[in-house]
């Protein structure tokens, strides 16, 4: 059969331009559909711009730093349309440095809808394409709870565009995009509401970060409500949103944002008529090397139910491009991620918590600990804590966790996780030469296992 494309890739986000890229460097003929931006969230509604409003949100906190230096001013003011636009020129000139990878990669874009007709043919408005093989790299969207003036409130892919910045704020969820969002909003001067259902923010990570961040984020001015959740909204005249909640309280904002989730990005696709197997949260079931049910379509990113991580569909797309192209036939591991969270402070971590830890080695395990003031706030006078933590496999001197909560954290934490990655022992760490003075060398210096 003669196909109109090698590969035909639908979605243009992270995982999706790279295997578009590299499978025409490869010599392969691609094309890649996409309905609305390229780079995905991460560039467009995610990542990147967030990135820029944490910066932007921490600007307030250093002028409190920098009256116990001696250094006096004050915040006159802040221009939310001058953020907000600024942002949007940035990703303006991203998308157009996607748009040139692409084209300059010999791949065709494809501007539209996708649907799937069968293994090897896709429509996309009323063209019909086919291809050898289809790679879905959808992504995923935010989820909305389904309650009554749900249409009130906003998503993550809404924040970056409001109006007008909002002095009173609601953020529903417990997870990073919602800690990070609440410490935003906090920053830039609105009243901050963090509200989630459960015991304690940050499900997943280890209990120790949970508890020392929440601490710290609450010390900075965001108000964070455990065990509660949003039952209703409504819109009041004059636009206030009035929430109850699920403990009977009443709460009033001017935006109110849903970070309660994201699902799967599949509308629309035809994953049931060509008879591409998913799970029961939509997320599409794939092999070692993203093959799904049907033979020729492959999924990857975080469609596919892996960690909703860039650089993980990055990686990804890697992986199934050496597998066609180079016979790699070594599984994608998904051990010692390293992630972060933009909240104030930074949290950041790699390996196992210390609860996976003990799940996984029971008592075979030691733990570091050290929680100190920084440096820099002997002198500002703030509050602000860091916290590092070391889990070590003690028959081992195996590192098999690192976790800090502190200024820079995603920083350090990226170059330890190469040493994590490379299955350096505590002997190795304690060798280290740390530099000083840094809150990094705590990590090669801590000596005394925890009590």
């Amino acid at each position: 059969m003669n196909f109109d494309f090698d590969l035909l890739v639908i979605g243009a986000g992270s995982g999706g331009v790279r295997a578009s890229r590299m499978a025409a460097g490869k010599g392969a003929r691609v094309a890649v559909v996409e309905n609305r931006y390229l780079g995905g969230t991460c560039v467009n509604v995610g990542c990147v711009p967030k990135k820029l409003f944490v910066y932007a949100s921490e600007y307030a906190e250093k002028f409190e730093e920098a009256r116990g230096f001696g250094i006096n001013g004050t915040l006159e003011s802040f221009d939310w349309p001058t953020l907000r636009d600024n942002k949007t020129n940035e990703i303006k000139r991203l998308n157009g440095i996607y748009t040139n990878l692409l084209e300059n990669s010999g791949v065709t874009v494809l501007h539209g809808t996708a649907s799937l007709v069968d293994g090897h043919r896709v429509t996309v408005g009323e063209q019909e394409y086919s291809a050898e093989k289809i790679l879905i790299a959808t992504g995923g969207w935010p989820f909305r709870p389904d309650i009554p003036g749900a249409e009130h409130a906003i998503s993550s892919n809404e924040v970056f565009y409001l109006e007008e910045f909002p002095q009173r704020t609601i953020v529903v969820g417990g997870g990073y995009i919602a800690v990070e969002f609440a410490g935003i909003f906090n920053g830039l001067g609105a009243e901050s509401h963090l509200l989630y259902r459960g015991e304690q923010i940050l499900r997943g990570f280890d209990q120790d970060v949970r508890d020392f961040a929440a601490t710290q984020i609450a010390n900075k001015g965001v108000q964070i409500h455990t065990e509660t959740d949003v039952r209703r909204i409504d819109k009041l005249e004059g636009g206030t949103l009035r929430c109850q909640l699920s403990n009977g309280d009443m709460l009033d904002a001017d935006c109110v944002m849903f970070a309660t989730g994201r699902r799967p990005m599949t509308d629309g696709l035809g994953l049931d008529s060509v008879g591409v197997e998913t799970r029961d949260d939509g997320t599409i079931v794939v092999d070692h090397f993203f093959r799904t049910s049907v033979s020729s379509i492959y999924a990857l990113g975080d469609v596919i139910g892996t960690p909703q991580l860039t650089p993980v569909a990055l990686a990804q797309a890697m992986k199934l491009v050496a597998h066609w192209f180079a016979g790699d036939e070594t599984p994608m591991t998904y051990d010692n991620i390293p992630t972060a969270v933009f909240c104030q402070p930074n949290i950041a971590t790699v390996g196992l918590t210390e609860e996976e830890a003990v799940a996984r080695h029971g008592d075979d395990i030691t733990v570091f600990e050290s929680s100190f003031r920084p440096m820099r706030h002997t002198i500002s006078g703030l509050p602000e804590r860091t916290l590092m933590k070391l889990i070590v496999q003690t028959s081992t001197d195996k590192v098999v966790g690192v976790h800090m909560v502190g200024a820079e954290a995603g920083e350090i934490i990226q170059g330890i996780a190469v040493a994590v990655k490379a299955g350096a022992t505590k002997a190795v760490f304690d060798s280290t030469i740390g530099i000083h003075p840094t809150s990094a060398e705590e990590f090669v210096t801590m000596r005394t296992p925890r009590s």
